[in-house]
């Protein structure tokens, strides 16, 4: 029912299983947020791949520090069943601000630090610790 909720428990499941990728059907929202935790080093990399039946996959490269996993915890806020928005001014931060919260805002989807720089509220679609 929440293919972005099913997406962080592909995420948590493969670290607990140490594997070295995980694979996550497209699409561009999941791409957004993967974008995001690329750029602020929670995983290595992922790539689109392209399978048989004309549809994509992605391919997500999980990152660890020293065996154990460098994504402590991801947890979804805003369920299909309960939106959580937020104002600029009211975004919450994620253990003292050494986590990070992504929003999904008018201008697109960002981390709560940019959100908070901007001045741009939205739905918090998650936390990552």
């Amino acid at each position: 029912m929440d293919p972005i909720g099913d997406m962080f428990t592909r995420i948590r499941n493969g670290q607990m299983r140490s594997l070295i990728s995980i694979d996550v059907p497209a699409s561009n929202f999941r791409q957004n947020i993967l974008d995001i935790l690329k750029a602020e080093g929670y995983i290595k990399n992922y790539y689109v791949e392209k399978l048989d039946n004309n549809k994509k996959n992605l391919k997500v490269d999980l990152k660890y520090y020293e065996g154990t996993p460098v994504i402590k915890e991801i947890r979804r806020i805003s369920k299909p069943g309960r939106r959580i928005y937020s104002r600029a001014t009211s975004i919450p931060k994620v253990m003292n601000g050494l986590g990070l919260a992504i929003l999904s805002t008018p201008k697109g989807v960002m981390t709560d630090t940019d959100a908070r720089k901007n001045n741009i509220g939205g739905e918090i679609i998650c936390r990552v610790f």
